[in-house]
C-alpha cells in the first residue's frame, strides 16, 4: 500500500514551504494537507490525521513542539485615532471598548464585523487578522503581550518513521541530515540528529517565549527539556519518534497506510 502522511493545520498557518520540502525530498510518499478550525484539533488527530500545526494550549496527552509566537495585535478602523500610534498598550485597551481581548477569538470574522461598525476593538494574532484581509481595519501590536505559540502536535500511537521524518523538515534538518536518504524514510539515523528529537524527558509546551530547542514539549508545563541519556534515551539504538512507541503502526507509514 502507497506510504501516506496526512497534516492538518488551523486558520492562519500554511504548510506551504515544508510541504514543498517534503514533496521534492520524498516524491514517492504523499503528502495530504487538510485544513481545520481551531478547536478540531482532538477530532482531527482521533480521525485519520497524522499531526495538526496547532495552537497552544493543546491536550496534555498529545505531544507537541512548539516552533515560533505570533504576534498580538489590535484591530481597530483605519479611521479611528487608535490607528495613528505604531503600537498599542494594555493602558490604552483599558480605556476603550474591547469586543474580544483574546488570545483568539471565537469567531474572528464576526469579531471583525463588529471592529467595522465602530462597536469596539479586537486582540487576535497578526496571522489571522491578515487572513480576514479586511481593508477598512488596521492591526497595531499589543505592548507585553505573550502572543500565541504554534506548534506541531501529534499522538504518541500516530507515530512513525514518517512523523520523525516530517519533524526534521519543520525543523530545518538538511537532506543530507536526514534520518533517511530520499524516497526511504525510516532509514538509519545520521550522528547529531539525536538533540533534535523529541525526548521523554523534554519540556511541556507553553504558550509564549521564544522558538523551543530540540525536545519532545508536552502542552501545560513550563520546564526546560532535558536529553541525554536517562529513562527516555536510547543508547546505542535508533531513536524513535514520540515517546518511542509505535502502538500498532506500520513500519514504514502512518494513518495513509491503514
Amino acid at each position: 500500500m502507497t506510504a501516506a502522511l496526512t497534516i492538518a493545520f488551523v486558520p492562519g498557518v500554511s504548510p506551504a514551504k515544508w510541504a514543498r520540502v517534503w514533496r521534492d525530498r520524498f516524491p514517492s510518499v504523499e503528502l495530504r494537507l487538510r485544513p481545520i478550525g481551531s478547536s478540531d484539533v482532538d477530532a482531527a488527530l482521533a480521525d485519520d490525521v497524522d499531526m495538526v500545526f496547532a495552537r497552544m494550549p493543546v491536550s496534555d496527552v498529545h505531544n507537541a513542539i512548539p516552533l515560533w509566537t505570533e504576534t498580538a495585535v489590535v484591530a481597530t478602523p483605519k479611521d479611528s485615532t487608535l490607528a495613528d500610534s505604531s503600537e498599542i498598550t494594555q493602558a490604552d485597551l483599558d480605556a476603550l471598548h474591547v469586543i474580544d481581548a483574546g488570545p483568539v477569538p471565537a469567531d474572528v470574522d464576526g469579531a471583525l464585523d463588529l471592529v467595522e461598525a465602530n462597536v469596539g476593538v479586537v486582540v487576535l494574532p497578526q496571522s489571522l487578522f491578515r487572513k480576514a484581509s479586511r481593508k477598512d481595519l488596521v492591526a497595531r501590536a499589543l505592548v507585553d503581550s505573550p502572543g500565541t505559540r504554534i506548534a506541531l502536535v501529534w499522538r504518541d500511537e500516530d507515530a512513525s518513521e514518517l512523523t520523525e521524518e516530517f519533524i526534521g523538515v519543520v525543523r530545518g534538518r538538511t537532506a543530507n541530515s536526514s534520518r533517511s536518504q530520499p524516497d526511504q524514510p525510516g532509514g538509519p539515523d545520521r550522528a547529531g540528529d539525536a538533540d533534535a528529537r523529541p525526548s521523554r524527558g523534554g519540556s511541556r509546551a507553553t504558550a509564549g517565549g521564544k522558538d523551543a530547542a530540540g525536545g519532545k514539549a508536552k502542552a501545560k508545563s513550563p520546564g526546560g527539556a532535558k536529553s541525554g541519556s536517562g529513562k527516555g534515551s536510547n543508547s546505542g539504538k535508533a531513536p524513535k519518534p514520540g515517546r518511542g512507541r509505535m502502538r500498532g503502526k506500520p513500519s514504514r507509514g502512518s494513518k495513509g497506510n491503514r
